[in-house]
């Protein structure tokens, strides 16, 4: 078929290229919502001023998140004909040094830059997989995959023309102009895609599924509605290149047959919503959105949806009861929203990862992209790596990297001094991976046979410094607030699993209560009505398989060896071990420690509020944990 718009889409490319390779200095400050909260803003409008005051020839640039949140502010320069140079930590007063430096010839070379390799002013986009540039150089870039995430830190997010640039919309303009909807369903489902918000069931399955039911009215919905403590992925990809998830709603509702869309957002996602919003209008005045769309006869539109921020509305029926004005409580299934879903139509629900991965298989074909990750997990994966590791940050790799790679080479292991012990992997209702497995590869199902889960995509790194009973309470503390309550084992079984973990974590545990702690979420497991509860069990199952000696030194001996629970720790200083450096009385809160320089300092008991601070920063582990008198003899422990 023949589609209208070639002159608007080739005038946009040349506008978008201008404006991506201005023949001039350009300058690109990070400024989504890890940047701002850093400081871009005043980093930003620094450096608009040193360029007005210095008369510097340069352009200075908004994108969304680079992926090195912790190196926040960043700031990328670009001159003609170069490769990028990318400057963390950036403040205004290193701004205008910057300018200065660029000014005079010697900017590139300062120290403190981040050196990547990226595409050369001028270059074409790369044209498959496997020549998508890795961000070298930097270990937390180079062993990184970077497809989803390719256009994330290169673009405006707020400008349809440089997507277009780089390839934007031509995935739907080669769907209207030669592709059936089978076709698209088929490449789908030949690139092996699964659904990356959790339960990675087969997204063409899905697709032909809704396609096939009876009805003249469908929706498509994208699931935005990101809840996970220590997750980011998809509100950093809606804030950084909006319009890709966009065009994968664009192409699926082709594919299944809805003219209807809804992006359901939570709240707390401002700035997503904002570029969003901004995408649709675009999109819409180019054509892409709306009657009629570039003369292919096809009709789609889209609106944005603001969720209160339940976390049981990640769960797909209860998404759907929050959309009608409901209460957002999950139902039995079937029928499943692909029959019978929002209004009672049938209904395809993606998150935004999904749906950003879909332009890429239809542009750069299914086999290319399938040649990605393992037999049964294909494609990469983004990650939200934090907790206690040296590099945290968006991540994207291949699927099947081992966890040890993803932990060591992107995020430089622990820090100093302490080493891993685990990591939590698919949010608060994933399982934690002890450091005998950390060569497992992540992948769907490996997660799964680990007692862990892929789930939308968080990764959390804890060290020797954490409590695996009292990791276990908390996200046991954050579901029960977050259970609908609309079912008895989950509203009931959650809450007397969490009295029991309090209880151990106090001291006041028994034995009998891992048997009982078991039995409970079992059947939890089994029981609950949705996947929050089917999976709300997971942090304690796991923590009882890989940490069970953890539980018993709180309950045997009432000590918490990891130094967490206040009730049942006690820090003492080494005689042996202490230098006298004075880094513990210094940071002390309360300053319950004391002593000379370069001699054994004391802590007074009377005053130690037990918040770990010193236990934390001593360069000799002088401060450790009193397990029962066994420092007796070479430890004081002051009563004042």
């Amino acid at each position: 078929m023949k589609i209208a718009g070639n002159e608007g889409y080739e005038a946009a490319a040349k506008r978008g290229e201008a404006s991506l390779f201005p023949g001039t200095t350009r300058i690109t400050v990070g400024m989504a919502t890890c940047g701002i909260a850093s400081g871009a803003k005043p980093v930003y409008e620094a450096l608009v001023a040193a360029i007005a005051k210095t008369g510097l020839d340069a352009v200075v640039t908004r994108t969304g998140c680079v992926g090195f949140c912790q190196q926040e502010p960043l700031v990328d320069v670009l001159l003609p004909g170069t490769c990028k140079v990318t400057y963390g930590h950036m403040t205004a007063a290193r701004a205008h040094e910057l300018v200065a430096a660029l000014a005079d010839g010697t900017g590139l070379q300062r120290e403190g830059a981040i050196y990547r390799t990226a595409r050369r002013a001028g270059e074409p986009a790369p044209a498959g997989l496997d020549t998508v540039p890795l961000f070298g150089q930097h270990p937390f870039f180079k062993s990184q995959m970077r497809v989803v995430l390719e256009n994330c830190g290169l673009i405006s997010p707020e400008s349809i023309d440089e997507y277009i640039a780089c390839g934007g919309y031509a995935a739907w303009r080669k769907t209207l102009a030669g592709m059936t909807p089978e076709d698209v369903i088929a490449a789908v489902t030949r690139s092996g895609l699964r659904g990356r918000g959790g339960a990675g069931f087969p997204t063409g399955k899905k697709w032909n599924i809704c396609r096939g039911s009876p009805g003249d009215e469908k929706y498509v919905i994208c699931n935005a509605d990101e809840g996970d403590p220590g997750a980011f992925m998809d509100r950093s990809v809606m804030e950084g290149n909006p319009h890709a998830v966009l065009e994968g709603m664009l192409i699926g509702a082709y594919a299944i047959g809805a003219s209807k869309g809804i992006a359901y957002v939570r709240a707390e996602y401002p700035m997503a919503i904002a570029h969003l919003t901004t995408a649709i209008r675009q999109a819409r005045e180019q054509g892409f959105l709306g009657d009629d769309i570039l003369g292919s006869g096809f009709s789609f539109d889209l609106e944005i949806f603001t969720g209160a921020g339940a976390f049981v509305c990640g769960e797909e029926t209860a998404l759907i009861a929050s959309l009608q004005g409901e209460i957002g409580n999950p139902r039995p299934r079937p029928p499943y929203p692909a029959s019978a879903g929002f209004k009672g139509k049938p209904t395809n629900i993606n998150n935004v990862e999904t749906w950003a991965n879909v332009p890429i298989i239809i542009q750069r074909g299914a086999d290319e992209f399938a040649g990605i990750g393992t037999e049964k997990s294909k494609g990469t994966k983004v990650f939200s790596l934090v907790g206690k590791v040296r590099c945290t940050g968006l991540v994207e790799v291949p699927m099947g990297m081992p966890l040890r790679q993803i932990v060591y080479d992107i995020g430089g292991g622990p820090t100093r001094g302490r080493t891993f012990k685990a990591v939590q992997t698919g949010g608060p209702s994933g399982g934690c991976i002890p450091e005998s497995l950390i060569d497992l590869p992540v992948d769907f199902d490996a997660l799964v046979q680990a007692g862990g889960m892929m789930g939308s995509g968080g990764l959390i790194v804890m060290d020797d410094h954490t409590c695996m009973v009292d990791v276990a309470r908390y996200f046991t503390d954050f579901l029960v607030g977050e259970s609908c309550g609309k079912c008895t084992p989950c509203r009931e079984g959650l809450r007397h699993m969490l009295d029991i973990l309090t209880a151990i974590c106090a001291g006041r545990g028994t034995e009998a209560d891992l048997a009982t702690l078991e039995r409970l979420a079992q059947g939890v497991k089994h029981g609950s009505l949705c996947a929050l509860g089917g999976t709300a069990p997971n942090p304690v199952l796991s923590t009882l398989k890989h940490f069970r000696h953890e539980y018993e030194a709180h309950i045997l001996q009432k000590k918490c060896p990891a130094g967490v629970c206040k009730a049942i720790t006690r820090f003492v200083v080494v005689d042996a071990l202490c230098k006298g450096c004075g880094k513990c009385a210094t940071e002390c809160p309360v300053g319950a420690i004391g002593g000379q320089p370069k001699a054994v300092h004391v802590l007074d008991q009377t005053r130690c509020t037990v918040c770990g601070v010193c236990y934390g920063l001593c360069p000799f582990n002088a401060i450790q944990i009193d397990m029962q008198g066994v420092n007796s003899g070479h430890a004081n422990a002051h009563d004042g």
